[in-house]
């Protein structure tokens, strides 16, 4: 086994780890990294070094090979061992990293010559950098950042305040001389660590397979994905929302011999009927522990921005919902709780996007047509609007080149983004001219090269939305990770995702039912009375009254804004803006990336301010 220095624990934000190649001057290189515990490759140089439990990492070696599994897998040591022993090519790895269950970074050592990837899903990521000359790779941009005392690079921040930033602008990091490793893609650098590359291992599937014949294999995987997590863990937890997603999660807990406890936080709004429809589940789960919190305890959206602090690569609009995802937490922790599970993704996983009809109009016109009426009804689609949305066929490239000359228009009607690539990006008032320049160069200049993530443009925007929210769950784990219950949600698991996009789109989404790959496949797990459960809360007043209740933090935010130091924002307009939380486009979330880069930015000065803490 490579050799552990040093001792265990999470560290602050949860595991983190750099990779580096056995070359002689790795050791040098190690030592400028923050870690608590180092492995070695079987030439005895640092390989892994960071910071991790003993849970959260699995490894094997032999005399020329060394495997890590960092996250959840459900693989034991011995298990690894054996592929270790089968190892003469790192592109073998693929083949492992397309069958396990779980959520995790699969880093493999063969004479020397490393690979590190994160799962398809983009709920883990990877990052490189050449440190000393040596190439480098992390779980994390701001980890290499600090090898590097390496600053935001102000182009890629002013992209942020895009709203919403396109595929592929926010998969770029941050910081000056940092570089991204795209989800669906492994980092493989050379021996002596002066060169590296990437290689695609993921593919999403063909969306073939009918209702019947999937939704079998979405349950199956979404079991072993709960299984995964509960495995080991006397003690778990559970949103209990009373939605689909959350009570399929829960009800899968239940089957686990883990105790389990269900957490609801009713809403504020009395038309929220979350807590009535928690209790028609608790009614069939026993043994399942139901514990219910005050409503008027909840944080509301937009709280506590001033003091956050936690150890974030990117700005996150996660921000907004930071005290109301994590304010439990602690709380069932101290009823013995050791992970809290999530029904986070089932609404990318158990339904999908209406932009699918754009193709199946061409390929099945009669079937298209009569769902794309049902969705014109469900949605209050205008009739003229919908039918340019079907008729534009810009390919993306030229989609992203006619975005770039639009950033300041009005937005555009929602079927356009819902039949589109994607809803075009749009900047506001008080993002200055400099700022507006930059983001429009951007743009240009990714649309000369960029290609969808699939050819349909269905498949591409399951696919952005995924990525786009595991980002935010993402830093959402490792915050959770600092109050001591660390976060898991099973439906962004890749073999989850992979058998809910291999169902064929027209019977995934329909005007005619709601979520029926997911009742579908939980029918005989999930009672049919919580199954029948059509529509979910929206929190819409805990947002409104947040913003009004909130308005002395964003004021707070936009007089000393770092992002104005920048020369990127108005803050006089931002002030401005802040003293009317009534006014009308706020409560569509137009703040949101604004808020976002700014949280970001002062967490980056706090913790620069505390930068000899964060190594222990």
């Amino acid at each position: 086994m490579p050799e552990t220095h040093g001792h265990g624990g999470a560290g602050l934000g949860g595991a983190y780890f750099a990779v580096l190649p056995d070359c002689a001057d790795a050791p040098g290189v190690a030592r400028r990294l923050p870690h608590s515990r180092t492995l070695d490759h079987p030439s005895g140089r640092p390989w892994l070094t960071g910071s991790w439990t003993d849970a959260e990492c699995v490894t094997a070696a032999t005399r020329r090979a060394a495997l890590a599994v960092v996250g959840s897998s459900g693989l034991t040591s011995e298990q690894l061992l054996r592929h270790a022993e089968r190892l003469t090519d790192l592109t073998a790895l693929d083949g492992l990293a397309r069958t396990l269950p779980g959520s995790f970074h699969l880093v493999g050592s063969l004479d020397g010559q490393v690979r590190i990837q994160g799962p398809a899903s983009g709920l883990r990521l990877v990052f490189h950098a050449d440190v000393d000359g040596v190439r480098v790779a992390a779980s994390s941009a701001d980890l290499l950042a600090r090898a590097l005392d390496s600053e935001p690079d102000p182009r890629e921040l002013a992209v942020r305040l895009l709203w919403p930033v396109p595929h592929p602008l926010y998969e770029n990091a941050l910081f000056r001389g940092v570089t991204a490793v795209r989800p669906g893609e492994a980092l493989v650098v050379s021996r002596d660590g002066r060169s590296a590359r990437t290689s695609r291992w993921w593919q999403p599937p063909e969306p073939a397979r009918t209702l019947a014949d999937g939704a079998p294999a979405v349950r199956q995987a979404l079991t072993e994905a709960v299984n995964v997590r509960t495995r080991g863990n006397t003690v778990v937890s559970c949103d209990l929302s009373g939605g689909l997603d959350s009570t399929s999660v829960c009800f899968l807990a239940d089957r686990s011999p883990a105790r389990v406890l269900a957490s609801t936080w009713p809403g504020r709004d009395p038309a929220d009927d979350d807590l009535e429809w928690a209790k028609r589940a608790i009614g069939h789960l026993p043994e399942v522990e139901h514990v219910v919190w005050d409503s008027e305890q909840s944080p509301l959206v937009y709280a506590d921005l001033l003091d956050i602090d936690d150890p974030m690569d990117e700005p996150t609009i996660g921000v907004m919902d930071r005290s109301r995802a994590l304010h439990h937490l602690p709380a069932l922790r101290e009823r013995g709780s050791q992970l809290h599970l999530t029904g986070i993704g089932g609404d990318h996983i158990a339904w999908c996007s209406e932009a699918y009809y754009h193709r199946l109009l061409r390929r099945r016109p009669l079937r298209a047509a009569r769902q794309l009426r049902g969705f014109k009804a469900l949605f209050n689609w205008p009739f003229g609007d919908m039918v340019r949305a079907l008729a534009d066929s810009r390919p993306y490239g030229r989609w992203l080149a006619d975005a770039a000359a639009h950033l300041h228009a009005p937005s555009p009607p929602g079927v356009t983004g819902m039949l589109g690539w994607s809803a075009p990006p749009r900047l506001f008032d008080w993002v200055t001219p400099e700022a507006t320049r930059a983001v429009r160069e951007a743009l240009t200049d990714a649309a000369a090269t960029a290609r969808p993530l699939h050819p349909d443009r269905g498949m591409h925007t399951d696919l952005e939305a995924i990525r786009s929210c595991t980002r935010i769950i993402r830093l959402w784990d490792g915050m959770a990770a600092r109050t001591g219950l660390p976060m898991a949600s099973p439906f962004f698991d890749d073999r989850v995702i992979e058998a809910a996009l291999a169902v064929r789109p027209e019977e995934r989404v329909t005007p005619w039912a709601y979520k029926p790959l997911l009742t579908t496949a939980m029918r005989g797990i999930v009672p049919d009375e919580c199954l029948s459960r059509s529509n979910k809360a929206q929190a819409s007043m805990d947002a409104s009254d947040g913003l009004r209740q909130s308005r002395g933090d964003l004021l707070a935010l936009w007089d000393d804004s770092r992002l104005a130091r920048m020369g990127l924002v108005d803050r006089e307009a931002l002030r401005a803006l802040a003293l009317r939380p009534a006014s009308p486009g706020l409560r569509d979330a137009i703040l949101y990336s604004t808020i976002a880069c700014e949280v970001w930015l002062r967490s980056l000065d706090r913790r620069a301010g505390s930068a000899g803490a964060d190594l222990t």
